[in-house]
């Protein structure tokens, strides 16, 4: 085992959380550093180097695994999945059945839930919300995005032109999720 529940504890959406404690080094993690407040033991691997530090709450049926970090005041609740290298930091919220893995980071008050899917390298800040669909290979407000696709079930936002085949026309979810980025403060780059 790397960690175990302590006696410390802080109510969360009507739950009793408890914090946890390293029992061993791992990761950037030294025996007996105290970490966030978990639900109960499933939502945290005792695999790995996945950590919840600071105020950071895992609630639900949620698990955070791998080498993933949840931290700050960051919550994760639901049936939400945090993996791989991710990170979710801030105020940020994953919730409902969302994923965030591979490299993502969701940071500062953003707000990924429902199905979302947010992965790769993908960096998720600020005010976004996400509700459903894919999320990966973006950039910061001050850079631009360089492709915005749209499959028949999912928004997919992307920056990379390698990703997916060129759209001939935007119908109008397309144009939807144009303007949101553009109202977020992305600059749009038609190629």
């Amino acid at each position: 085992m790397k960690y175990k529940l302590t006696k410390e504890t802080k109510e969360y959406l009507g739950k009793t959380l408890y914090g946890i404690e390293a029992l061993k080094d791992f990761g950037d993690v030294s025996k007996g550093d105290k970490g966030g407040f978990i639900d109960k033991e499933e939502n945290l691997s005792q695999d790995g180097n996945a950590w919840v530090s600071g105020d950071a709450r895992i609630s639900g049926n949620a698990w955070v695994f791998g080498n993933a970090r949840v931290s700050g005041d960051a919550r994760v609740s639901g049936n939400a999945w945090v993996f791989g290298n991710a990170r979710v930091s801030g105020d940020a919220r994953v919730s409902g059945d969302a994923w965030v893995f591979g490299n993502a980071w969701v940071s500062g008050n953003a707000r990924v839930s429902g199905n979302a899917r947010v992965f790769g390298n993908a960096r998720v800040y600020g005010e976004l919300k996400l509700t459903g669909g894919y999320f990966y290979h973006t950039k910061l407000k001050s850079e631009e995005i360089e492709k915005i696709e749209l499959d028949d079930e999912y928004e997919i936002l992307c920056s990379d032109p390698e990703l997916g085949e060129e759209s001939k026309e935007q119908d109008d979810k397309t144009q939807e999720a144009i303007n949101l980025l553009k109202r977020e403060g992305y600059k749009i780059v038609k190629e």
